[in-house]
């Protein structure tokens, strides 16, 4: 493994090698027309702007903890191993089960293992690709052999649904990589790209609750209880970050497009997608996009688009493929697996 300030190339001595995936969504669908009686916008309006025409939002009885058990267990399945069998469990959550003990804790307790390591990870939309970087790291090391990356979010509890700006792009939902070590591979994780400037932090922020805006203090704007999110800067910001990750691991790796099976990027905007093909020269079918019917669900939508990529036969094994993200932070991450 060598690693640097541009990435990490992954030794093929031992590899982390995606054995099975899962996702789960909550069953209650909100669609462009029922936001049309909550906020001033349309179907057209929401679609042209973002090209999401429904996601799916949790109701009382679930929560982000409850959503990755069920995504973790339909991967646990696939595989065929149980929960004993997972040494470490590593959660990317910006909505978690509650401020501590970590959600990966209740996973992990509900899978029946009291003994592996189980964490968060809180990098917002990067949370999925840094979760795998940091996986792909640890079973590279020979530390541990089944690594759970999770990524589980409840967006709808801290969306403000007054905000016709941003009430329109989030939805909740789960997704889940299990990594098996694979030793003397051409398979795995190959290459990891991991990257924050926090200066920019208000790009894309939830100013309370923490200590900055303690429980119980008098917030400056009530509204803070809520996401921001400054579009036409994330917009570019997005486009430009992505953009340099896919260049520069085709560099790393001496690859090109006709490489490449597909890539999976982080489901944030339509248009966003769209500006990335375009400066990269993509065909279409190059990317994956499921953005309209999930909506933008954070951390999650890499693995949830991922899942549903691999079980509706659009990738096979032995194909290369690219992971790729960016948010709050911010952050921005990429990954370049071999199936």
């Amino acid at each position: 493994m060598k690693g640097n300030t541009q990435g990490t190339l992954f030794s093929r001595k031992r590899r982390a090698v995606i054995k099975a995936t899962g996702r789960a969504v909550p069953g209650k669908v909100l669609n462009n027309q029922d936001l049309e009686k909550l906020v001033d916008t349309s179907d057209e309006w929401i679609t042209s702007r973002t090209g999401i025409k429904e996601r799916h939002v949790v109701v009382p009885g679930e929560s982000t903890a409850s959503l990755a058990l069920q995504a973790a267990q339909q991967a646990l399945a696939q595989a065929h191993l149980t929960g004993l069998d997972i040494d470490m469990i590593i959660c990317a959550t910006i909505t978690p089960e509650m401020v501590f003990p970590a959600t990966a804790c209740f996973v992990q307790a509900g899978l029946g293992n009291n003994n592996c390591c189980a964490f968060d990870v809180s990098a917002a939309c990067s949370g999925f690709t840094y979760a795998m970087g940091l996986g792909g790291a640890v079973i590279g090391s020979g530390q541990y052999n089944n690594v759970m990356i999770l990524a589980s979010e409840t967006l709808s509890t801290i969306t403000d649904y007054h905000d016709r700006g941003s009430c329109i792009l989030f939805g909740d939902g789960a997704g889940v990589a299990i990594l098996c070590a694979e030793e003397n591979s051409d398979r795995g994780l190959l290459y990891s790209s991991l990257h924050a400037d926090g200066g920019g932090w208000e790009t894309l922020c939830c100013k309370a609750y923490g200590s900055r805006n303690p429980v119980g203090s008098v917030l400056e704007d009530p509204n803070d209880i809520y996401m921001t999110i400054h579009g036409r800067e994330t917009y570019q910001l997005a486009v430009r970050r992505i953009v340099e990750l896919i260049n520069e691991s085709y560099e790393k790796l001496g690859i090109s497009n006709d490489d490449v099976k597909m890539i999976i990027p982080h489901q944030m905007n339509a248009r966003i997608i769209e500006s990335v093909i375009k400066r990269l020269s993509l065909p279409q079918d190059k990317m994956f996009v499921n953005i309209d019917r999930y909506g933008n669900t954070s951390s999650a939508s890499i693995a949830i688009a991922l899942d549903e990529a691999l079980r509706d036969d659009h990738l096979q094994e032995g194909d290369l493929i690219v992971l790729v993200s960016f948010g709050a932070g911010l952050t921005w991450g990429i990954n370049v697996i071999r199936l």
